[in-house]
């Protein structure tokens, strides 16, 4: 625990309906005292700390008991331990340490213990990766540690209870040190250098307090000794080098190594572990020979092995996300080779695996195994920030099922020590804009509160090193990539939606409390260099419109200066919306103004009074309508404008970065829930679900990372595992499942499920700081059943889509409706069919280029990327140019097509 005054959260569990807590009384129990305080009202959620705080090292007891509106009284929870495990602010003494090179190595100390041990505390850390063992046993099961942050300005350490670890007589302290971040090459291709200056070093202090009330120190220091140890190399991005031969015998003495002048603080976030082991899928032989295992799983760790052969001889592991063509598909990870080596020792059966570096991957390339291979001495281990699961979502698409299921491997991956964007190449890198648009999602799915506040600490000391720029890429260790210096909407808007977002869905208003100067502070940066309308500077836009070419992500159909001016009103009011609640009235009133000036000036600029944009693309439209900067008759406009684009594209996606999170959300809130769900469940590219069918199992970069043939989009930028374009999961667990908070944290809830054609049914549960909550529905016939869990201690709107309203408490509830599919006839399709009434209708879209792909199949992909399916025009024209033969084809297979009510 990294503070004296813990919040204090709790669940209640009533079979009781309707449960409220009018009271509660919470208890603390310390080696001295036994104190109880009472709480009235309903709080559970982020309590304030009630008693004194406590002691550094203090070890207590906690519990509480709660007593219900209706009378009811619970008994006493069971006790949970708390211990101020920090360091006090003049605590640390330890020096960094390590032999003043960048290769990794072991470290050693040793100490005497004689007497009863009360307790044993180890304080951990290093500029670099590190681990610590105590007598040979490590000391915890994390990896990677402390983690990544910006270490110029902050550095964490880890707390450990050794107390278990410790022998009478002389004990042995090791530390295993590699360069991890700390060491690495960031940058793009020949631009990559080390951005961090000097060489790894490892600090530890271990505080043993015993029985009779001594307390003995051991600290880094120049008496501790060093060796080179059996990792020969390491790097995050080119892996890792182990020789298992070498034992680490010779040792000399370390030096006391210069690292950047920060005060380590404690962990506030959980760690990164091995989370869970996977076997392989499948031993597959390439084309060239070569033998590559198939986990099944696009993933984020490394491999386990064990194995028996001759020593010196050396096994390679070669990673990669995709197979082009049979063979190992390498070249999106750029510089970053990903290959692990081992040399055996040759003394029996061997196992390992990294711990040094990790990579993303579905498939490895096996080379020189020594003897036959079997598929059992291999596992593949998976590996995140251990965050606890709260959210989930299914329904039976099975498509749209492993959609929902490749957003959740998408995060786990890039969940690591920082929300990154990639884990696989050489990037990796925490781009503010990817966790802006994907943090409602991420809230959902996993508890990742302590984690992005954590992270949001960096974005801070980054954001005031740069005069108030929150740059793209926090850690900031490119300082070449555009937007470092200077503000760069939708990605330095991570301070201003990051904070909001925790504190809708988790309840942390401390999160607005420690962002709002920040969050001010971006305002007032984009102010200085705008007169209302953000038309300047450099602007990433609606990055990845798939209408872009593959080597100019940037070039959208939106203007850049409307999405700039959009966020910049988004982040002017969440400023303003923030200091309210925090009960800042002048700021409130400021940031409000600005707010709404921003908005009119953006109206009178880019919107016609009809609700026409002047940058016509379903991005504009989206940002308008989601942000609320139309309203009306004019909000109405737009949607139906929207509607009408996202028709003309054939149902296919033609948003980049910045729409494609809202697109649906903007398209249900003006009522075209049917638009959406023919967009949602597209298959054809560009779709959420054309990389299903192409059997991914993460969210891609690109909508076409993997083209149609099997091969490797052509662009430099090419990820198989980038969650941003998932983000679109956050409007299915809000919207078609209908599970959405109403107040912060789900203290209130608003169930309003929204009834899509393509599916049968939907459902989705929330762990919420309460307890589970569940919205769902399923269809039977004409009828739909909508079923929801409330957790005691909250409230519940229900908004059903007959327009029924309910209010309810804690419990089980349901309803059901009469709600049949839309229902129209299919008469005489042809070449004069208007467009609109082809494309509505999919078995008569599958047709009209089914009937093309059998004779030319080039061209009935460039007809169906090409052509604007839009009212008015006619099915022949945009076959003028067409051969005769496709022509008749078309108009074979539409004549084929039988009169039918079709759903629609």
């Amino acid at each position: 625990m990294s503070t004296a005054t813990p919040r204090l959260s709790w669940k209640t569990l009533s079979p009781a309906g309707n449960w409220l807590q009018a009271s509660a009384e919470v208890e603390l129990v310390t080696a001295d005292a036994r104190v109880t305080a009472s709480i009235d009202g309903g709080e559970s959620v982020f309590v304030e700390w009630p008693f004194i705080p406590l002691r550094v090292r203090e070890t207590a007891t906690v519990r509480v008991r709660v007593r219900g509106v209706d009378g009811s009284a619970s008994p006493w929870s069971a006790p949970a331990d708390v211990t101020a495990g920090f360091l006090g602010p003049e605590e640390w003494c330890a020096r960094f340490v390590g032999p003043g090179s960048d290769e990794p190595h072991l470290l050693r100390t040793t100490f005497e213990v004689h007497g009863g041990v009360r307790r044993a505390t180890l304080y951990a850390t290093a500029f670099g990766a590190y681990d610590v063992r105590l007598n040979g046993e490590a000391v915890d099961d994390a990896v990677l540690k402390p983690g990544w942050t910006s270490y110029q300005w902050r550095l964490l350490y880890d707390v450990d209870d050794v107390t278990g670890h410790l022998r009478q007589g002389t004990n042995t302290l090791g530390i295993e040190l590699a360069g991890g971040w700390y060491t690495e090459d960031f940058g793009f291709r020949d631009a990559a250098r080390r951005f961090y200056e000097g060489n790894p070093a490892a600090a530890a202090q271990l505080v043993i307090e015993y029985e009779d009330g001594t307390r003995t120190t051991v600290t880094t220091d120049e008496r501790w000794r060093w060796s080179p140890g059996p990792v020969v190399a390491a790097s995050i991005y080119q892996g890792e080098t182990y020789d298992a031969r070498r034992t680490g015998d010779s040792w000399s003495p370390v030096v006391l190594v210069d690292v950047p002048d920060v005060r380590p603080e404690p962990r506030s976030s959980p760690p990164v572990r091995v989370i869970e082991r996977r076997e392989v899928a499948e031993v597959l032989t390439t084309p060239s020979g070569k033998t590559v295992l198939d986990f099944g799983q696009n993933l984020v760790g490394w491999v386990r092995l064990t194995v028996t052969g001759p020593r010196g001889h050396t096994i390679t592991l070669r990673h990669a996300e995709v197979l082009e063509h049979g063979e190992l598909g390498t070249r999106p990870l750029r510089n970053a080779a990903a290959t692990d080596r081992y040399t055996l020792s040759g003394e029996g059966e061997e196992t390992w695996e990294p711990r040094w570096t990790f990579h993303g991957f579905r498939y490895v390339e096996i080379g020189n195994w020594p003897g036959e291979f079997s598929p059992a001495s291999v596992s593949a281990a998976v590996v995140h920030t251990d965050l606890p699961r709260t959210g989930g979502f299914t329904t039976s698409h099975p498509l749209l099922r492993q959609f929902h299921d490749n957003v959740v491997w998408g995060m786990r991956g890039n969940f690591l020590s920082i929300p990154t964007d990639c884990p696989q190449r050489d990037e990796r890198l925490g781009w503010t804009g990817d966790i802006q648009v994907f943090a409602p999602t991420a809230s959902f799915l996993y508890d990742c509160d302590a984690f992005l506040r954590s992270w949001l600490e960096d974005v801070m000391a980054e954001q005031r090193a740069a005069n108030g720029v929150v740059p793209m890429v926090v850690p900031a260790v490119i300082p070449q990539v555009p937007g470092q210096s200077e503000p760069v909407a939708a990605w330095g808007d991570a301070i201003t939606v990051v904070p909001t977002v925790l504190r809708e869905r988790f309840g942390d208003r401390d999160a607005l409390v420690a962002c709002f100067d920040a969050m001010a502070a971006w305002v007032d940066t984009v102010t200085d260099r705008t007169d209302l309308l953000w038309e300047g500077g450099v602007q990433f836009g609606d990055w990845l419109d798939p209408d872009a070419p593959p080597d100019q992500p940037g070039q959208a159909k939106t203007d850049a200066g409307l999405v700039a001016t959009a966020y910049y009103y988004r982040s002017a009011e969440l400023t303003a919306q923030a200091a309210r609640l925090l009960g800042r009235e002048e700021d409130a009133r400021r940031y409000g103004d600005l707010a709404a000036k921003i908005a009119g000036a953006f109206r009178g600029t880019y919107l016609t009074p009809r609700g026409r944009m002047m940058s016509d693309a379903p991005t504009a439209y989206a940002l308008a309508i989601v942000f609320g900067l139309v309203e009306g008759e004019q909000k109405a406009a737009t949607g139906e404008r929207l509607r009408h684009l996202v028709r003309a594209y054939g149902y296919h996606i033609a948003t980049g970065f910045v729409g494609t999170p809202i697109i649906c959300d903007a398209l249900t809130a003006t009522g075209h829930a049917d638009a959406a769900s023919r967009l949602l469940v597209q298959t054809e590219c560009p779709s959420w679900l054309y990389p299903v069918t192409m059997g991914a199992t993460t969210i891609w970069e690109r909508w076409d990372s993997m083209l149609e043939d099997g091969s490797i989009n052509p662009g430099q930028m090419t990820s198989f595992n980038h969650y941003a374009l998932g983000a679109v999961a956050d409007w299915l667990h809000r919207c078609v499942a209908g599970l959405a908070p109403a107040e912060p944290g789900y203290r209130r809830i608003r169930i309003a499920p929204v009834l899509l054609d393509a599916l049968d049914d939907a459902s989705a549960w929330h762990e919420t700081p309460y307890g589970r909550a569940s919205a769902g529905w399923s269809r039977s016939g004409d009828l739909v059943r909508f079923e929801i869990v409330v957790p005691p201690n909250t409230r519940a709107l229900v908004c059903l889509p007959s327009g029924a309203d309910h209010e309810v408490g804690s419990g089980t509830h349901t309803w059901t409706e009469s709600h049949p599919r839309p229902r129209r006839t299919r008469t005489g399709l042809g070449l004069d069919s208007d467009l609109a009434t082809i494309v509505d209708d999919v078995e008569a879209y599958q047709a009209v280029l089914a009937a093309i792909s059998s004779i030319d199949p080039g061209r009935a992909a460039a007809f169906r990327r090409t052509t604007r399916w839009t009212p008015g025009r006619r099915l022949r024209d945009p076959l003028s140019h067409t051969p005769l033969e496709i022509v008749e084809a078309i108009e074979k297979a539409l004549a084929a097509l039988p009169t039918a009510t079709v759903v629609g």
